[in-house]
């Protein structure tokens, strides 16, 4: 049975990073099993953006937040938006940064982590939205 989506007039938006390390490998973190959404799929550093913020600072913001890292080299590359199943439209961009320094110290929203390349990714339980953006990076090369 197909779910009725109620329209509700609410929009969000978030942002996700493929944080790449000296060696060329980004960092992916596993959701919990008690996460919202997308229990147990892996994920990247993130999150919505709080009203008013500027969005390079919230997704600096975030990246250290959930990884404990200073990040550089913020190079936006692709927007994914979309309905979900509560009527609510969210729109979330995507960058590639690099670490700039700090230890990695991932939060309690993840139980789980791993420096991937972009193929290793692709082969993991992601959202559809995170491999649409892998594929995105891919094809761009940044």
């Amino acid at each position: 049975m197909k779910k009725k989506i109620i329209k509700t007039n609410k929009m969000f938006f978030s942002q996700k990073a493929f944080v790449f390390n000296k060696d060329g490998k980004f960092l992916t973190m596993r959701r919990t099993k008690t996460a919202p959404s997308n229990p147990l799929k892996w994920d990247l550093p993130g999150g919505d953006i709080e009203f008013g913020e500027d969005p390079k600072e919230s997704i600096i913001r975030e990246i250290k937040e959930e990884t404990g890292f200073t990040v550089k080299n913020l190079i936006p590359f692709d927007v994914e938006a979309h309905v979900d199943l509560k009527g609510e439209y969210w729109v979330t961009v995507v960058y590639r940064v690099f670490v700039l320094k700090g230890k990695l110290s991932i939060s309690w929203e993840h139980d789980l982590y791993k420096w991937v390349t972009l193929d290793e990714f692709l082969k993991l339980k992601i959202p559809k939205k995170l491999r649409k953006f892998a594929n995105s990076l891919k094809k761009i090369g940044i």
